[in-house]
């Protein structure tokens, strides 16, 4: 019974050691932002639940979006390439990083990220999370690699503060880094076209030239871009020019099925206007190009879409067919989300 006494006393000596009031645990004030879904809109990716946009998550992620000490002479960040007002892609054919280095692709737009299932033109990436590692280690981008950013930044006081007010503590980690990015990122909507306000019936109407763009889009286009993200993130070989670069496959790059041989992911229509070039690697300087490009037939292949496959390998279209077309992408222009005057 001595023994039994004996250890019901450690028993309620450690756990009162371990409750003592001289005890202090170190809460923090960050809450989750408020996270709208517009109408609509697809399920948002399943990693989005396990690292919900917070205030200073945000505040953080936006700050090392924009830090060129990601790169390895400290010259590139990741808005660099990213810019706003371009729906976060560029102008460049293709994507320009360290010492003017030239990548093999087209730098693509960022928006509506939290509602894709994939990432990168050939979907790399299944998680947001994983996908801001890329460019930093990529020698045509930011030639570096996460020790040295942390190394940068790890005792910059701005940043200790943030990690702080983020995280709870000033430790900064690869981790932390790639949750608070793709915690910015994830905040990057854009859902208030015109094409969004009619469709929310906010009093807008479409010109006859958009809204017999809007039929034809339905009747030529709609079974790609599709949903209200105007991609249906599926991956398919449409026959555009081939990239001259031997290294490009594709998304077969990721599966190493001959089946995806330079089948890439359908790209958004939103803010098309404003993210030229076009194509994987730049190829078509205009959305008129690329519809002049499928009216007059696409380089055949095996594995070729069978949407054009079965219509003699392309998609017919007017000139004013095609006028009227690019009327109707004009009003997916969401100038709020691209901060630019209408």
């Amino acid at each position: 019974m001595k023994n039994i006494a004996s250890i019901l006393a450690v028993i309620v000596l450690v756990t009162s050691c371990s409750n003592d009031d001289n005890y202090e645990s170190t809460p923090f004030d960050n809450p989750e932002i408020d996270f709208n879904i517009p109408a609509n809109f697809p399920l948002l990716n399943s990693s989005f639940y396990s690292n919900k946009p917070t205030t200073f998550g945000v505040e953080l992620g936006e700050k090392l979006f924009t830090e060129k000490r990601f790169s390895i002479n400290n010259t590139v960040s990741c808005s660099s390439c990213h810019v706003q007002t371009s729906a976060f892609a560029d102008h460049n054919t293709l994507a320009v990083g360290v010492e003017g280095r030239i990548g093999f692709r087209n730098t693509p737009p960022i928006q509506n990220l939290a509602f894709m299932n994939f990432y990168n033109w050939d979907g790399s990436k299944l998680q947001l999370e994983n996908q801001s590692l890329v460019p930093i280690i990529t020698h045509e981008e930011m030639d570096s690699s996460i020790l040295e950013v942390i190394g940068k930044i790890e005792n910059d006081p701005d940043y200790e503060d943030l990690f702080e007010k983020a995280f709870g503590d000033e430790d900064v980690t690869a981790d932390r880094i790639y949750n608070s990015i793709a915690q910015y990122e994830y905040t990057l909507i854009s859902a208030n076209s015109k094409y969004d306000r009619i469709q929310r019936n906010e009093g807008e109407t479409y010109s006859a030239h958009e809204a017999e763009g809007a039929l034809i889009f339905e009747n030529k286009c709609a079974s790609c871009h599709s949903t209200a993200l105007f991609t249906d993130q599926s991956f398919r070989n449409i026959g555009f020019p081939i990239n001259p670069n031997t290294e490009e496959a594709g998304r077969a790059r990721v599966t190493g099925d001959i089946d995806d041989y330079l089948s890439f992911r359908v790209p958004t229509l939103r803010n098309i206007e404003h993210t030229a070039p076009y194509g994987s690697f730049g190829q078509f300087p205009t959305l008129r190009a690329v519809l002049d490009y499928l009216d007059n037939g696409v380089v055949d292949s095996d594995n070729l879409d069978p949407i054009l496959k079965n219509n003699n390998n392309r998609i017919p279209l007017t000139e004013e067919e095609k006028s009227n077309l690019i009327a109707f992408m004009t009003t997916l222009s969401d100038v709020e989300f691209l901060g630019i005057n209408d």
